[in-house]
């Protein structure tokens, strides 16, 4: 089973807020921290954070590095 974070992000699809993400992958885009994956349903969700939060997030294990990362 798909493993939930504490990442969550906005829904465009359904509207609703603070949609946790399965599985999130964080890439560094433009000098952004971007966490992407999907939710429960299988729709796509992407959420942008700070630095400080993503590394938070990959050393406590809830999120896998994408691309960008040295």
């Amino acid at each position: 089973m798909a493993k939930e974070s504490g990442i969550t992000a906005y829904s465009v699809k359904t509207k609703t807020k603070n949609v946790p993400i399965i599985d999130p992958v964080i890439d560094i885009k433009s000098g952004r921290y971007i966490a992407s994956g999907k939710d429960s349903a299988g729709n796509k969700l992407s959420a942008i954070m700070s630095k400080a939060s993503a590394e938070g997030h990959i050393k406590d294990g809830n999120a896998k590095k994408g691309t960008g990362w040295d």
